[in-house]
């Protein structure tokens, strides 16, 4: 009962806290994206399969840099909706990136808040094969619009416009195979699957503070995830076990003669130091009495 109450405590506080920062980011994005905040809403609660991210995650990345893509966007006659879109763009690359390259996903979130202040020293973070400098971010949008006249479009990339360097990296990663990794990876990997769990979690703690929360949708995400690191998983650890059998059988008979040739060499001696043990705890014991 102790043990039932403490792990019910517990739950109950990392979903107060959960729904806490939910209400908080919640409010930012509600502010920053106007009529459109749903549609972000709609891609955050769905983060945990396309960005391996928790709808707070995702809410909080997207917001460090909205201020600036929503002027960008403004700037080029475009719509709130088309805002969120390029954001959501923005957080499966940043994913991808990292799943790709293993890098850890806040030097490339810091990367991307960088770029919206015009400062590009992080670009090498990427690891696309250009350097921290507004140079080689030029560059990387020149190759960006070079892939974009291959496909008959022909309105350039600019680095005036952060929208246009979210649309930039993109063009280079799917030209680089990179993106769609972190879906992939989602469903068929044991890490990637596992970092779902972990975002569907999160969100389902979520669920259970929101005076509306839909803990069946979240807790069935939950599972679904869950049975994607099984199916993952049980391969691997036959493809373990079996390996261990082979292991086994193939190394009993070297071990055999490796015991067959040392015991003759060390039993005489492990006798003798075992029969002076005995006799010096004789001796000791008669001592006492």
């Amino acid at each position: 009962l102790a043990a039932g109450s403490a792990a019910v405590t517990a739950l109950a506080k990392s979903a107060v806290s959960a729904y806490a920062d939910y209400e908080q980011l919640v409010g930012g994005v509600e502010k920053l994206f106007g009529e459109s905040s749903d549609l972000l809403m709609m891609y955050a609660k769905d983060a945990a399969n396309t960005a391996g991210m928790s709808v707070n995650e995702y809410m909080e990345t997207a917001t460090s840099f909205a201020a600036a893509l929503t002027t960008s966007v403004k700037a080029a006659g475009g719509s709130m909706d088309e805002a969120v879109e390029f954001a959501d763009t923005a957080m499966r690359d940043m994913a991808d990136n990292a799943n790709t390259f293993g890098t850890d996903l806040s030097s490339i979130q810091t990367a991307y808040q960088g770029f919206a202040k015009q400062n590009y020293t992080m670009l090498d973070n990427l690891k696309l094969g250009y350097g921290g400098t507004k140079a080689e971010m030029e560059r990387l949008i020149e190759d960006a619009n070079k892939l974009r006249h291959e496909q008959g479009i022909n309105n350039d990339l600019t680095i005036e416009s952060y929208a246009d360097i979210i649309t930039a990296i993109h063009e280079v990663q799917t030209q680089m195979n990179i993106t769609g990794t972190t879906a992939r990876e989602a469903s068929k990997t044991i890490s990637g699957s596992i970092g779902a769990v972990k975002a569907a979690w999160t969100n389902l703690t979520i669920e259970m503070a929101k005076d509306d929360g839909d803990i069946s949708g979240a807790f069935e995400v939950l599972g679904e995830n869950v049975g994607a690191v099984v199916d993952n998983m049980l391969p691997r650890v036959e493809k373990a076990l079996g390996g261990i059998g082979q292991f086994i059988a193939k190394s009993a008979p070297q071990i055999t003669n490796g015991l067959k040739q040392l015991l003759p060499r060390v039993l005489p001696t492990l006798l003798q130091t075992a029969g002076t043990l005995v006799s010096s705890a004789s001796s000791a014991v008669m001592q006492s009495l």
